[in-house]
């Protein structure tokens, strides 16, 4: 095929390695080329753990492998250990050259789960005179269609009534009657389980992953080029083609799953997976489909392979909450990332980075991070953001930082998870109130207060839990601003007391000492 010659110009981005993509549905070999850019501005634009970077490129590889055995042509930039040798930093300045080399009648490209990329296609295609079309991402359960249709005169969102929405539309998990299987639509009070003393149950071993030549030029491309970047790549064991993420589903669905539910929240020492699927990463790639894991897990719950509660709490994270947060992130997108309700403006710790802090909870959330490029959803939410929040952190730089830790992470699902969920910036457009607790909490749902010289019943003094100092501190930061919360009534009753008691004082001065110490460190 000649270089003129190419009717589409169909792109490829890097979390779209779906086979059965709307972009490809109408592809002709002989007519069109599928255009896949490994470009430095994604690995950059946040300081990007090294895991992360390779789990990417290792995935998009793969696929461009896989399209070829299709019989497909396929235009393919890999990034070079001399940044020097790269055809460009960014899509935009790699796809124009690209067009201007082979003038395709059109560019196709399903809707990026980026609001900066969609925005810099589109420039780009403007620029080149180009028509570009956007094709809707039938991934998901929920079109952006349909979920703002579903928002359109709602006073608020609340993602409990969006989940059994999903439910009754999909008719998962739903009796014959149209009523929720089990009678209820959630089983929150079995799923909240803490270990005990005694610790974990047998936990069955994750699915691994063998390293081909492919991933490993992946490695050592990022060990030279990215060697200054966080973390470490060498842990690189996700799933990270269509074939190795159907496996790494049906393990879960067999081995972990009818355990997972009762365990979800719970956290334990050196173990960074416990129950948890980590699908989320094939997931956000699109190598898996969310229908067949929900699927998967219903039939186990058919078969009586798993109990309901595992299930329907699997199911939930899935048809409910990535659905939700999707379409949060578009239907209030771009003014949504600037929102900082609390008007937090800190810097992040320096431990958030390497994890070098006497704070056990965080150490122990950090080591996973480091590592793994992973931590469950207790750990993001009631230790590091948690943190975060208490700190005072702008909740656009938390957001940054987990786009550039987490292996998972994409913006559609980062932004509302973080700045919304986890550090209350939206105000309640995602969570309902703050999701801040001090050491109780933590103490509660882990052993990781018995191996950490903080002590989490105490407020103040140098032994004082950081995470109950800086909670009193926040709620009295904060008064007036939560004061008019439902939810919060009960912990602002308790500062109240506090303040009677003349305690507040010694509070402040604490947590002014933390901050002293920790502000630049």
């Amino acid at each position: 095929m000649q270089s003129d010659s190419i009717r589409n110009l169909v792109l490829v981005l890097g979390d779209q390695l779906d086979p059965g993509s709307s972009a490809l549905k109408d592809i002709d070999s002989n007519l069109d080329a599928v255009w896949m850019a490994e470009v430095a501005e994604e690995n950059t634009h946040v300081w990007c753990h090294k895991l992360r970077i390779a789990s990417f490129l290792s995935a998009m590889r793969h696929f461009r492998d896989e399209l070829a055995k299709r019989g497909l042509r396929v235009l393919y930039h890999e990034l070079q250990t001399d940044p020097a040798h790269d055809r460009g930093t960014s899509f935009a300045e790699v796809m124009i050259s690209d067009v201007a080399a082979y003038s395709p009648k059109k560019i196709v490209v399903v809707d990026p789960g980026d609001y900066r990329v969609r925005h810099q296609l589109q420039a780009a295609a403007d620029d080149s005179g180009t028509p570009i079309e956007f094709r809707e991402d039938t991934h998901f359960y929920c079109s952006i269609e349909q979920f703002a249709a579903y928002a359109d005169g709602r006073k608020s969102l609340l993602m409990e009534f969006f989940y059994r929405h999903m439910r009754r539309t999909h008719g998962v998990l739903m009796d014959e009657t149209g009523e929720p299987e089990g009678g209820q639509w959630n089983f929150d009070h079995d799923n909240r389980r803490s270990f005990g003393r005694s610790g974990p149950p047998d936990i069955p071993a994750q699915k691994s992953f063998r390293r081909d030549a492919t991933t490993q030029q992946v490695l050592d491309l990022v060990n030279q080029r990215f060697a200054d970047h966080p973390g470490s790549a060498e842990k690189l064991s996700v799933p990270i083609t269509r074939r190795q993420a159907k496996a790494a589903l049906k393990h879960f669905v067999e081995h972990l799953l009818p355990q997972f539910g009762q365990w979800e929240d719970a956290m334990w020492t050196d173990e960074a997976f416990l129950f948890h699927s980590r699908l989320s990463v094939p997931l956000n790639l699109k190598l898996l489909n969310p229908r067949e894991c929900v699927n998967a897990a219903v039939d186990a719950w058919r078969t009586g392979k798993a109990p309901l509660n595992s299930v329907e709490g699997f199911v939930r994270q899935i048809l409910g909450w990535r659905e939700f947060i999707r379409g949060v992130y578009w239907v209030n997108m771009p003014e949504y990332e600037g929102l900082n309700h609390l008007n937090h403006q800190r810097e992040l710790p320096s431990f958030f980075w390497d994890g070098d802090t006497e704070m056990n909870c965080v150490r122990q959330s950090m080591q996973h991070v480091l590592t793994d490029a992973y931590s469950h959803h207790i750990q993001r939410l009631m230790v590091l953001g948690n943190f975060a929040q208490l700190w005072g952190v702008h909740p656009k730089k938390f957001h940054d930082w987990h786009m550039a830790m987490y292996l998972d992470a994409v913006d559609w699902v980062s932004l509302p998870n973080t700045l919304g969920m986890s550090q209350f910036g939206d105000g309640g457009v995602v969570g309902t109130k703050p999701y801040c607790s001090g050491g109780n909490y933590i103490n509660k749902m882990s052993n990781f207060c018995s191996g950490c010289r903080f002590n989490p019943r105490e407020r103040t003094g140098e032994d004082a839990c950081p995470f109950t100092t800086l909670y009193w501190e926040f709620l009295d930061r904060h008064t007036d601003r939560l004061s008019s919360n439902a939810r919060m009534q009960m912990p602002l009753k308790n500062l109240g007391r506090l303040r009677q008691q003349g305690d507040l004082e010694a509070v402040r001065a604490r947590a002014a000492e933390l901050h002293a110490a920790w502000d630049h460190a």
